[in-house]
């Protein structure tokens, strides 16, 4: 997918996006106490592409070799209950879930049952939401030899 087409899904709905440059060797994100950093302290690479303008190739700005597009979670939220029935669906788990000795759904867990006892306050509110981490073919720390699911 290009960038061109991502834009295309992506501003429709009405997402913040934050672009945070990365390293082209995937080291770091230049935020924080990197923000401010022209190369790598890792590896030393460029933090902006070269031009090649035959004399110094050095740059302080320009584009980056790499961007990270961040979505902040709670714009998407705030999204997802804009809806009444998007709404009404994300609080199904504790309006509308039929309550017996079935497990029929995640809230029927044993895992579900001890987060809601240490957490209480959290598990009386309706709205709240519960996420799974899934990603596909991220591979952070370069440790795997393939970097893609199955």
């Amino acid at each position: 997918m290009t960038t061109y087409e991502a834009k295309q899904n992506i501003c429709p709905l009405g997402l913040e996006v934050e672009k945070i440059h990365a390293c082209k060797n995937d080291c770091i994100l230049f935020l924080g106490d990197h923000a401010n950093d022209t190369e790598c302290p890792k590896c030393q690479t460029s933090r902006y592409k070269r031009k090649n303008d035959g004399g110094d190739e050095v740059r302080r700005h320009g584009a980056p070799q790499k961007v990270a597009w961040y979505f902040p979670l709670i714009p998407r939220l705030r999204h997802l209950f804009a809806s009444r029935k998007d709404a009404q669906l994300l609080r199904w788990h504790m309006e509308g879930r039929k309550q017996d000795d079935y497990i029929r759904h995640p809230a029927d867990s044993t895992q579900w049952h001890i987060i809601n006892h240490k957490y209480g306050k959290f598990a009386n509110d309706p709205r709240n939401l519960r996420f799974g981490l899934s990603t596909d073919g991220m591979n952070p720390f370069g440790q795997m030899s393939i970097s893609h699911s199955a």
